[in-house]
């Protein structure tokens, strides 16, 4: 990304005594070749809404449109402001700094949310303060402080409530016997009260959503390690309420029977995938679509952010696949955007999805520290 003043000076700035001035950046359009490599259907382009935005990862959006980005491996939150919506943003904030990977955003009522590694933080009237952010308020300290899928994703929930998952703190593993918190989604009042487990046998979901017309929570699932190359496959499940166990790790993709717990439950006993994904894809962030800029065949259907493989001898994922629903069926599952990976290696690797008010789709690349907005145009 070009800046407005010399890289030198910039550098300078941030040594000196304007530190704040680096937090906060002021973006320019950026025309980047490796946009000719994102495959779309016809009809769909491709631009950078914003680069530089380090480890880009969860996404929400903010009643006056600001999108906000969490951050895996680094400590800090971002904000991102397109004022002229000309589908590029033209200011980065740094709105939270000090932080405990904290992945997850999500945004109600004016507040921000952020999920830490074992905490949960709001930040309140965040949209009118992105300059000078707001104290952090806790809302919740009710979460184990393992790192292994110990990342979190937040989302509100049509009931009003917080929904936060917990990753198995293991490849495989069962310590939801000692600990019902793990491999589950939990959820909670906005202020952290009437905490409780909404789903179990869950490895490690880092997306999920709500039927726009059902409302029932649709989720991925990271299937495990270690045990093939082309299995098992991450999954895309569905739970209609509360108490759903989905298998792990019992039996894998519904029907794939574990060779150390497995004897414990049949697969039987558990609810099976709406679909199997492609195995170690990294199914990560999915969000039905709802917008009216897409065509038709995209309403109420789901995008997923496939993150890709990290041990596969043959890679594969690193791209945005589409699931076609018929209600609450699969009609397909097939790429939507590709061309993140080239000649066997991944110049860029897909986190998070999220629909702007205009009906366009953002992308979030932790990779490549870019997030994509994907437009379609008759």
């Amino acid at each position: 990304m070009n800046f407005k003043y010399p890289p030198l000076l910039v550098a300078a700035l941030c040594l000196g005594f304007l530190n704040a001035s680096c937090q906060n950046k002021t973006l320019e359009k950026v025309d980047d070749p490796r946009l000719n490599d994102i495959k779309l259907p016809p009809g769909f382009v491709a631009n950078i809404f914003a680069d530089n935005v380090d480890n880009a990862r969860s996404l929400a959006l903010g009643t006056n449109g600001t999108v906000f980005v969490g951050n895996r491996t680094g400590n800090k939150v971002y904000a991102l402001v397109d004022a002229d919506k000309d589908g590029v943003a033209e200011q980065r904030y740094t709105i939270a700094e000090g932080m405990n990977m904290p992945n997850g955003v999500a945004f109600r009522n004016g507040s921000l949310y952020i999920a830490e590694l074992d905490k949960i933080w709001r930040m309140d009237n965040i949209e009118a303060n992105l300059a000078t952010p707001p104290e952090r308020v806790l809302v919740s300290d009710s979460f184990p402080s393992d790192k292994q899928h110990g990342w979190k994703y937040l989302a509100f929930g049509p009931d009003g409530k917080l929904y936060v998952p917990i990753g198995a703190p293991c490849n495989l593993c069962d310590n939801a016997e000692q600990d019902p918190r793990y491999a589950s989604i939990v959820r909670m009042n906005p202020d952290g009260t009437k905490y409780e487990v909404y789903a179990s046998g869950i490895r490690n979901t880092v997306g999920f959503d709500w039927h726009p017309i059902s409302k029932e929570l649709w989720f991925t699932d990271n299937g495990a390690d270690n045990m093939g190359e082309n299995n098992p496959g991450d999954e895309l499940n569905m739970a209609s309420r509360p108490g759903m166990h989905f298998g792990y790790p019992y039996c894998h993709q519904g029907d794939v029977k574990d060779k150390t717990y497995g004897d414990r439950h049949p697969c039987s006993d558990f609810i099976v995938p709406v679909a199997k994904l492609a195995p170690h894809t990294a199914a990560l962030g999915m969000k039905f679509y709802t917008g009216k800029m897409f065509p038709a065949k995209y309403k109420n259907s789901i995008f997923i952010a496939e993150h890709g493989s990290w041990n596969k001898k043959e890679p594969i994922g690193y791209r945005v696949m589409f699931v076609k629903l018929n209600g609450n069926l699969v009609e397909s599952y097939e790429p939507f955007a590709e061309g993140w990976m080239k000649a066997g290696t991944a110049w860029g690797r897909p986190v998070d999805v999220l629909q702007l008010k205009d009906g366009s789709l953002l992308v979030s690349d932790d990779h490549a520290n870019a997030i994509y907005r994907i437009s379609y145009k008759k």
